[in-house]
């Protein structure tokens, strides 16, 4: 970001810099949206953000449906490549292959995504203060503090948890932790060739979850992101996976590479709100069931926090009770879709190698494919869903899981 990051001021330790409207903590597309949105409506903003760069380390395989931007107002500046077919690989090999050019999704580049977003933040008078990670949150009946690892320490009368997978704070404010999560892991790797978009299951690739490998063109230079969902040593089961898409994508010392690991939350935390505090995007669970993506749901919340933070702060009332809106306003728009989701997750889990391969043997045969070219959309999976346990045969397979 260079310039676009404000300097941050140095004052004597535990002392307070400045009375903001509004502290976002978190600089990834949900915190940086909010900022925006928070600014934009004439909001003392300011944003904080423990790494030292916008967008970096990348956290996410970064696949955006795309009519996204154009809900949001996003620009398409980072927009790598679009999502090119889809094989998704049973446990014993079994192959479907799919066509997702109806769904009209993109891989994006996640630092200049977030980039974009922070330059809209700056641009209507956010600051964004980087290297700078909170160490303490205080809320009182008059005011937000929270405090800097150096000691420098700001206060605000709201704030915006966009911390990611990291539930501390939501903790010690009694929101609660993630319903569901799994492990995963993910590295971006200099790839000879394009491939496509491979998909895995089977408990011994992704156990409880799936893999993945996607191409995206970086001008002449080809990478894959490789990474993976699954229930325990995420770090173990993808060693196995690199070795498995080395030769399709021409990797090349694999050996040593390290990826990106932490948690990822497949279900809503207790409650998103309290006195003065709301939590968007991975900070508040929001995400995918069915596949963990996030940005999508990061913007969307961040969009909806925004406008409950601006009712209650033009109305005096930044209680937990006047915050409640935000959560009623989420649940109207994704609860009936993040249950079926979850549903179809938990049951999914539970299936074994077996029951996974008999269902691609109904893709490949027995009219699945058609429901899903029919119903698939990137962001919403419910009438997907449904489909699939109208379906005879696999509704069969299903509760025949669910019953055991």
């Amino acid at each position: 970001m260079g310039a676009t990051w404000a300097e941050g001021v140095r004052v004597s330790e535990n002392s307070v810099v400045r009375h903001h409207d509004t502290l976002v903590i978190g600089g990834g597309p949900g915190g940086l949206f909010a900022a925006a949105r928070l600014a934009e409506r004439g909001y003392d903003v300011l944003l904080v953000e423990e790494h030292g760069e916008i967008g970096r380390p990348v956290h996410c395989t970064g696949i955006l449906a795309r009519e996204a931007f154009g809900e949001f107002g996003l620009g398409t500046g980072s927009v790598l490549n679009p999502l090119s077919q889809v094989r998704f690989n049973s446990p014993s090999g079994l192959q479907v292959d799919y066509d997702p050019t109806g769904v009209d999704a993109v891989v994006v580049d996640r630092a200049v995504f977030d980039e974009e977003i922070a330059l809209r933040a700056t641009a209507a008078g956010a600051r964004l203060l980087a290297s700078q990670r909170v160490t303490r949150l205080e809320v009182t009946a008059s005011g937000v503090t929270v405090t800097m690892a150096g000691g420098e320490s700001h206060s605000a009368r709201t704030v915006v948890l966009a911390c990611g997978a990291n539930y501390a704070f939501q903790r010690q404010l009694g929101l609660g932790m993630p319903s569901v999560y799994l492990a995963s892991a993910q590295l971006e790797l200099p790839a000879e060739c394009s491939g496509q978009v491979d998909v895995f299951f089977g408990s011994q690739t992704a156990p409880a979850g799936f893999a993945w490998a996607v191409p995206v063109s970086r001008g002449e230079q080809w990478h894959v992101r490789v990474g993976l969902m699954c229930d325990g040593d995420a770090g173990f089961y993808f060693a196995r996976l690199l070795e498995r898409v080395r030769e399709a994508f021409g990797l090349r010392d694999i050996e040593s590479v390290s990826p990106r690991r932490r948690l990822l939350p497949l279900g809503t935390i207790r409650r998103t709100y309290t006195d003065r505090v709301v939590a968007v995007g991975d900070a508040a669970g929001l995400v995918k069931p069915t596949t963990g993506g996030g940005i999508y749901y990061s913007l969307l919340s961040a969009e909806l926090a925004a406008e409950s933070l601006h009712a209650g702060l033009s109305e005096g009332d930044v209680s937990a009770a006047a915050l409640s809106r935000y959560e009623v306003a989420w649940r109207e728009r994704l609860n009936a879709e993040f249950r079926s989701q979850l549903a179809l997750r938990m049951l999914a889990q539970r299936l074994s190698d077996s029951e996974v391969d008999g269902l691609f043997n109904l893709a490949q045969t027995d009219g699945i494919m058609p429901l899903v070219y029919r119903t698939a959309q990137f962001n919403r999976h419910r009438d997907l869903i449904a489909a699939l346990f109208k379906h005879p045969e696999a509704r069969k397979l299903l509760f025949r899981r669910l019953l055991s």
